[in-house]
């Protein structure tokens, strides 16, 4: 199941593994990266293409563990429109899109969801120069509002690859 796992220089990384080897890169711990690596299994706000209903949860729990597979439903599951703007305030409400529940997330819920959003945001941009041009300052904005949550070398990583080089000041 693990990109790393297969032979070298055999296949491009995916997307999910590029997720995964960004967070182990930035010293998470396993459940975050396993997370990572199977992030878009139920879709996703904005991207509702899913590669497993949610109906089989139990089957991506028996693959990665339930803690890992309670951080890809909840990345899965954030409506982003509600959430995003309170989500590093501690008392900032999460809606559940798929059930509308609505409630406050522990800190390490804010802070995995932060984290994983980070870095799939992060590879999304860094793989797209049309798109990273287009949404380097909205997602510098929210990176840095959720500076509290991410840890240090996501946020050094965030501002490394979302700051405009000088040539593209001078433009």
């Amino acid at each position: 199941m693990r990109g790393h796992d297969r032979p070298p220089g055999r296949h491009p990384p995916d997307p999910s593994e590029r997720v995964e080897a960004r967070l182990a890169g930035w010293g998470a711990r396993e459940d975050l990266r396993l997370a990572g690596l199977c992030h878009a299994f139920y879709g996703k706000h904005g991207f509702a293409a899913s590669l497993l209903p949610r109906e089989r949860r139990a089957d991506l729990a028996a693959a990665i563990g339930p803690a890992a597979e309670e951080l890809v439903y909840f990345y899965a599951s954030c409506d982003r429109d509600f959430t995003h703007p309170g989500l590093a305030r501690d008392d900032g409400l999460f809606r559940d899109r798929f059930t509308g529940e609505e409630f406050v997330p522990t800190s390490r819920q804010r802070a995995d969801f932060a984290e994983l959003t980070a870095a799939n945001e992060l590879d999304v941009l860094a793989m797209n120069a049309p798109f990273r041009q287009r949404y380097r300052a909205p997602l510098l904005r929210l990176l840095n509002g959720w500076g509290p949550l991410l840890s240090e070398p996501a946020l050094a990583s965030a501002r490394g690859l979302l700051s405009m080089t000088v040539d593209e000041r001078r433009a």
